[in-house]
């Protein structure tokens, strides 16, 4: 049979321009890159909905194409890590003034996140300890970074190390906050499917949850109304009880402190909260409401005692910073320890 040709309608196909993504890596352990990928299949549908138009990591973009695009040009900017040195702020600025959307993209963009740990030294302390001192190290010259050094070519730049690690909103304006070490992929899909379909809260949301770590874990139901602990135990210290709550078992958890939406997956993994996804809601300093949580539970039988020793129970947390403030130091109110030069 012959075909039938199509009747002509007058009106053409309009095709729904796709947006344009860009991701960047800076002082980070790449995770959050990596947790792009891990929403596996899904990644085609996003493929389907935005062009990628700048992603170092993954494909040969240069900064000059950054550079060529016009202001604006990029829909959404999807930037992890904190700001280490001198030429992660520059593409952070330049990110931003070609992106319409900054969206800062897990926890050491938001918070400062592990990377930030180093705000309790200086760049000469954080050299001192890496390329001298380490058990690991030989360098007998006792060479360490410089921004710049001659040699028989010419003279070779490195970007400044700074002394600082700043969050990204320390350095740019932020759009949008999706912490996480990394974001779960069940998140960032509801992050891409809220841009896609233009439905993203008011400016400056954090895209979680309002609830805490608490509220998703599963070993709350177990938790008496009024908990009382005599000591902190380390998680290799303690037999734990994969039911029990962590603070129950004096093992100290940063749940109570912590932003949910992660399905509290590593206390169902019979792992500690370390609050990767940052302060609860309404809360400023996510390390002052934990110290504060533990305060309140820590040696309360203990302290009606004869001989009641405060300052042993405090020296039980062995790591405060580490432990109150993994992730959230350079965003604290602490920032960093005070330098004296």
């Amino acid at each position: 049979m012959p075909k039938r040709k199509a009747k002509k309608t007058g009106m053409k196909a309009v095709k729904k321009e796709k947006l344009k993504f860009a991701f960047y890596w800076a002082a980070s352990c790449g995770g959050c890159e990596i947790a792009v990928l891990d929403i596996d299949e899904k990644i085609l549908d996003v493929v389907e909905a935005a062009d990628i138009l700048f992603w170092p990591v993954a494909l040969d973009f240069k900064y000059k194409d950054v550079e060529a695009m016009p202001d604006g040009h990029i829909d959404v900017c999807f930037f992890n890590g904190a700001i280490r040195t001198e030429e992660q702020e520059h593409i952070a600025k330049l990110l931003r003034k070609k992106s319409k959307v900054m969206v800062a993209f897990g926890s050491c963009a938001c918070m400062g996140g592990i990377p930030g740990l180093a705000n309790l030294a200086d760049r000469e302390e954080v050299f001192q300890r890496a390329y001298l001192e380490s058990p690991s190290t030989e360098n007998p010259s006792g060479v360490v970074p410089k921004t710049y050094v001659k040699v028989r070519e010419g003279e070779l730049r490195l970007p400044e190390f700074y002394d600082t690690v700043k969050t990204l909103a320390q350095t740019v304006d932020v759009d949008y906050y999706l912490p996480g070490c990394p974001p779960t992929p069940e998140l960032i899909l509801q992050a891409v499917e809220a841009i896609v379909k233009g439905e993203l809260p008011p400016k400056g949301s954090i895209l979680l949850p309002q609830r805490s770590v608490c509220d998703d874990c599963p070993r709350n139901e177990t938790k008496p109304e009024k908990l009382s602990i005599s000591e902190v135990k380390r998680p290799y210290e303690a037999d734990l009880d994969p039911e029990k709550c962590f603070l129950v078992q004096g093992v100290i958890c940063l749940g109570p402190a912590t932003r949910g939406g992660c399905g509290a997956r590593c206390p169902s993994g019979n792992m500690p909260c370390t609050g990767c996804q940052g302060p609860c809601p309404n809360e400023i300093d996510q390390g002052a409401a934990m110290i504060s949580a533990l305060s309140s539970i820590l040696g309360v039988e203990q302290e009606k005692e004869e001989g009641y020793d405060p300052e042993r129970l405090v020296s039980q947390v062995v790591d405060p910073v580490g432990t109150f403030y993994m992730y959230s130091l350079p965003a604290s109110i602490l920032r960093r320890s005070v330098m004296r030069k």
